[in-house]
């Protein structure tokens, strides 16, 4: 039993070393770092970056911008979801604008928000739409799953509305919008980074990748792309553990 545990442990880092070997192997036979470093190339250059003020600027910039695009997508996510719950009128109104930003491409939004506004915005624009599906989607169908028995409680014991809404409605709906908030931050950081690739604001990861694929510096757009994973795993685990705690305290 023991043996097995250990062994079980061991997957990830003989998977690991599968993946980086093959990427080695992969690498010798091309020959051509232009076309495909090979991953010691990769963390050679990844160590030059973290030494140097530009990278943590850029981090911080990205992270930042992307953060608050995906807590504003939240907010209004959580905000679309009462409006339509409430109201057949603004469920009609609404509900088309939210389902054509869930079928519009990230690259047209892109597009068109450079046009509307500043390139420092458009990341920040980006996660927030790509959000706000997510989280209007996810609570309007908890909303619909509702126990009709509680509600039929809260009205027979006379409860007011906001003790409704804080007892019976906030908790159903919490595992809800915890799935909508772990399943969207990852959608928030990639197309953040996209929107950066394209619209090259100063200070951003996005911007570094284009800029290392201008200039044909392979290795660096490895490091980079190897930063956005690192970055994307570290976010997602701060908002588990942040849940976690709400719930918790809840």
């Amino acid at each position: 039993m023991t043996s097995t545990a250990t062994s079980k442990k061991l997957y990830p880092f003989l998977a690991a070393a599968f993946w980086l070997l093959l990427w080695e192997t992969a690498a010798r036979m091309i020959g051509k770092e232009l076309i495909l470093p090979g991953p010691f190339r990769v963390l050679q250059a990844f160590l030059a970056l973290l030494p140097t003020a530009a990278y943590w600027q850029s981090a911080g910039a990205t992270m930042l911008r992307i953060l608050f695009g995906y807590l504003l997508g939240i907010v209004l996510g959580i905000l679309f979801s009462i409006l339509t719950s409430v109201s057949q009128l603004l469920d009609a109104l609404l509900s088309p604008l939210i389902r054509i930003i869930r079928a519009t491409p990230v690259a047209s939004f892109i597009i068109l928000a450079m046009l509307w506004m500043g390139k420092e915005r458009v990341p920040t624009l980006l996660s927030t739409l790509m959000v706000v599906p997510v989280v209007w989607g996810n609570l309007s169908e908890g909303v619909k799953a509702l126990d009709p028995d509680l509600l039929e409680m809260a009205r027979a014991f006379r409860f007011s509305r906001m003790k409704t809404f804080g007892s019976i409605i906030v908790p159903s709906l919490r595992p809800a919008l915890r799935s909508a908030a772990l399943t969207s931050i990852g959608l928030a950081w990639k197309s953040g980074i996209a929107a950066e690739v394209l619209a090259q604001p100063s200070k951003a990861i996005g911007s570094q990748l284009y800029y290392a694929k201008i200039y044909l510096e392979t290795p660096e757009l490895f490091a980079w792309t190897l930063s956005v994973i690192f970055f994307s795993i570290l976010i997602e685990k701060l908002v588990r553990t942040f849940l976690k705690r709400q719930e918790g305290k809840a």
